[in-house]
């Protein structure tokens, strides 16, 4: 071979190999992100929820769940992590990885539960990535069906000459209906002695039975019973009356202009995750919240449908969290820091 033949075949052959390597590391580094988009489709996605199984918040989550995989073409398990007000399934939350494969069901008193437990190892607001909401749901102010109190307004008479002793039951320090009744005291300079039950069947039972003189009963509880004669509905708590109430006046209409607190039940993700990412979860979770079949369920749950964006629900985080602090500092139920 002759010396210009090396040389040309070697000045061919050089940028030829160099191709090829190229070409091969394209195609690696191709393969690499195929492979991590395919390892994130096929991820399982985890809903948790912090509450026992059985209840409505359990039940929409997991028809959300169903809707969501058959969606995604993945698994969506449900993950029940009740306990410590529910600061255990949100902290296991809070410390997942920012990537949507991560989500919280639960209510509103992921909230306002916060000014009452210094010890949270999360902030409520900060730590989470708000998505979209499930639905809400309104309380009654209501008396046993034999009281002498007719109204609103004579309720707050009767309480204002109490001083304190009118007793009215709510289903847990903290909880929404509790917040409901620490705004009534607010709007109207009054004070309650507020009885907390493990629950709204416990306090329906103490309320049919006269051993409260007035409850903040969620609409599910409150509609059975309304209609069955055994207790009186004063007001609701939503702006409007209550589709299955029609004839028990708002809080508004009751001389408590512009009053509204309502439980709402909505999914967080851990803080950080990418905007357009937010906007997809929201959308395909709308999506299936607003299915038929999950409408349906939201419905039988006591639930309304309500539709708010992912910058709307944090916007209402924020403020209830502000708004908590002040009801329980007022009420004088700060814990020792």
């Amino acid at each position: 071979m002759t010396r210009e033949s090396r040389i040309s075949g070697n000045t061919i052959a050089q940028p030829g190999r160099r191709r090829c390597l190229k070409l091969l590391g394209a195609t690696a580094a191709i393969a690499a992100i195929g492979g991590r988009a395919h390892a994130q489709r096929a991820a399982t996605v985890r809903m948790v929820i912090p509450f026992t199984p059985g209840g409505p918040t359990d039940i929409i989550g997991r028809a959300v769940a169903q809707h969501l995989s058959e969606a995604w073409g993945r698994p969506v398990v449900v993950e029940n992590r009740p306990g410590a007000g529910s600061s255990i399934g949100a902290q296991v939350v809070a410390r997942a990885a920012p990537d949507g494969n991560t989500l919280l069901l639960t209510a509103s008193s992921h909230i306002m539960s916060a000014p009452l437990l210094p010890q949270l190892p999360y902030d409520p607001v900060k730590d989470f990535t708000p998505l979209s909401i499930a639905g809400f749901q309104p309380f009654v102010l209501a008396v046993a069906a034999e009281d002498a109190i007719a109204d609103m307004a004579e309720f707050v008479d009767v309480a204002r000459k109490a001083q304190e002793s009118l007793s009215v039951g709510v289903a847990g320090i903290g909880n929404a209906s509790h917040y409901a009744g620490l705004m009534m005291q607010r709007e109207q300079n009054l004070r309650f002695l507020f009885v907390p039950y493990s629950g709204s069947s416990m306090l329906m039972t103490s309320l049919v039975g006269g051993q409260v003189r007035a409850g903040l009963l969620n609409t599910t509880v409150a509609t059975s019973l309304i209609q069955e004669g055994r207790i009186r509905g004063l007001g609701v708590t939503s702006l409007q009356r209550w589709r299955q109430l029609p004839d028990v006046p708002t809080f508004d209409e009751s001389g408590f202009p512009g009053f509204e607190s309502s439980a709402w039940y909505g999914f967080l993700g851990p803080a950080g995750i990418p905007p357009a990412q937010v906007e997809k979860l929201d959308q395909d979770l709308r999506a299936a919240l607003d299915s038929p079949a999950v409408a349906r369920i939201i419905r039988e749950s006591g639930l309304d449908p309500l539709h708010w964006t992912p910058a709307e629900f944090g916007r209402r985080m924020r403020d209830e969290s502000v708004q908590s602090h002040s009801l329980i500092a007022d009420a004088g139920l700060l814990p020792a820091r």
